[in-house]
């Protein structure tokens, strides 16, 4: 992914809950043991880290989990 002036304002679209679920991603956590620990669904989780994916146009969470280490949002 290359640098553009719009990343700062994709982070803005980034809710608490996807940071925190960003957070417990960049923790090592399974999906699982994320949606334990927010008291979510597994398919809750799923379907935030695949809109967190699609906000910040990667493909995988690892690539937003590095995104977001990145512009130190987590």
């Amino acid at each position: 992914m290359t640098a553009t002036l719009d990343q700062p304002l994709r982070a803005a679209h980034l809710t608490a809950e996807e940071l925190a679920v960003l957070a417990l991603l960049a923790d090592g956590l399974p999906v699982d043991a994320v949606a334990r620990r927010l008291n979510l669904s597994k398919r809750t989780v799923q379907r935030r880290i695949r809109r967190i994916c699609d906000r910040l146009d990667v493909h995988a969470p690892i690539q937003a989990v590095v995104w977001a280490a990145r512009h130190k949002l987590i």
